[in-house]
């Protein structure tokens, strides 16, 4: 096994020179399936709209040891116990968090790896590099899995203030250029700490976690659930759909040979087995885009069009309002589109479609964020927090949306 001899630096955009620790970390960023995020972009095809947003899954996940590594540096200065190995596999759960993610990956689990979600397969991922390491990942699994006796540890990587949100939120605002996402990492991290093994925020740290939750909300409307990422990553889904089908249907489509497989594989809901998951290991963005550029030739008319409207950036018009929209309305546009293509009812759903999108920046229901007392007194944020606003973030907004194409004579 490959280990570095000498300090590995990374100079990062958001926190400058990153030290990668040797041994155990070292060697699972040099390993393969860690690689490919490298080739995974962190927000899809958000660079329609935030030219700047080619950020990789690679950054991101680096970035989220970085600041892990500080966080539990700070609650070891506070007299929090950590020891080296609980440290290390802290560290390498949320390194490896992400690495179930595929190509544009939601866009991937709603068509031609249905009912497989990026948090099962990560999970196979790390099994398998648990094998491959002699078990060096197996106190990783349980913090990653939150099994381990000291919970803390599993927030530190998955909860409503872990360090993939903290990372994620202040990285793709820098990247998108809104700087209403930007938030202040190095106060969060310094009002961190732990009561009964469980994460807990200082009470003077309480306004900073306002705004991060604040960020969260803005990032969301305006980055991650902005209707032109939106649009563009449906007719992702659409395409992927629609190349499934004529694979299915006994078509031969150009395309690579990791996913050849996934178009004709049968997926069983939920089953992704160990061939599946070496096949993945080799699926990335590339194979995605060129896949694409080949479909804008094929033979049938919808995959042409649809992978043309995301190649040529014509993407169709986007609709979103609180309430349903009426059905003469959505009718109407199926019968306009059907005309103009003179293509079938069955066709017709790859172009005029609708459906629902939520946000939730805080979830009550979920680990709450807690805060610490100068008193030794835990209450959750919502009840420490002098900001009504605060409240209405725990409301699930649900908004609705129909896409259709536009400028059709």
């Amino acid at each position: 096994m490959k280990t570095a001899n000498k300090l590995t630096i990374i100079n990062d955009p958001i926190y400058g020179f990153i030290t990668i620790p040797n041994g155990l970390i070292f060697n699972l960023i040099e390993h393969k399936y860690f690689q490919r995020l490298r080739r995974i972009s962190q927000m899809g095809l958000s660079y329609l709209v935030y030219p700047g947003a080619h950020h990789t899954r690679f950054h991101h996940a680096i970035g989220c040891v970085h600041i892990m590594q500080k966080a539990l540096e700070k609650l070891e200065q506070k007299g929090v116990s950590v020891s080296a190995e609980e440290k290390e596999a802290t560290m390498a759960a949320i390194l490896l968090h992400d690495i179930g993610h595929g190509p544009f990956s939601h866009a991937m689990e709603n068509s031609i790896a249905e009912g497989v979600h990026h948090e099962q397969i990560s999970l196979q991922f790390m099994e398998q590099l648990n094998y491959e390491f002699n078990g060096s990942l197996t106190l990783a699994l349980k913090i990653f899995k939150g099994t381990y006796h000291r919970p803390f540890l599993h927030q530190l990587v998955s909860g409503q203030l872990d360090m993939d949100r903290t990372d994620y939120l202040k990285r793709d605002s820098f990247y998108t250029g809104m700087a209403e996402g930007n938030i202040n990492t190095d106060r969060i991290l310094a009002m961190l700490n732990v009561k009964d093994d469980e994460l807990m925020v200082e009470e003077k740290g309480i306004y900073t976690i306002e705004k991060f939750l604040v960020a969260r909300r803005l990032m969301y409307w305006q980055v991650y659930l902005h209707k032109t990422s939106l649009v563009a990553e449906q007719v992702l889904v659409k395409v992927l759909k629609r190349a499934k089908y004529l694979t299915e249907s006994g078509q031969v489509l150009p395309a690579s040979k990791a996913l050849s497989y996934f178009l004709k594989k049968k997926n069983a809901e939920g089953v992704f087995d160990q061939e599946a998951l070496e096949v993945f290991s080799n699926l990335d963005d590339y194979d995605i885009i060129s896949a694409m550029k080949s479909w804008c030739d094929a033979d049938d008319f919808v995959l042409s069009t649809l992978c043309k409207i995301i190649i040529d950036r014509k993407l169709p018009r986007i609709k979103i309002k609180k309430k349903p929209f009426k059905k003469e309305f959505i009718q109407e546009e199926r019968e306009r589109v059907k005309a103009h293509y003179d293509i079938t009812d069955e066709e017709v759903d790859y172009f005029v479609f609708t459906g629902t999108l939520t946000n939730q920046a805080y979830t009550l229901k979920k680990e709450a964020i807690n805060i610490l007392t100068k008193k030794g007194k835990v209450i959750d944020v919502i009840s420490a927090s002098d900001q009504l606003s605060l409240k209405a973030l725990s409301k699930v907004i649900t908004k609705n949306y129909i896409c259709y194409p536009k400028h059709l004579n």
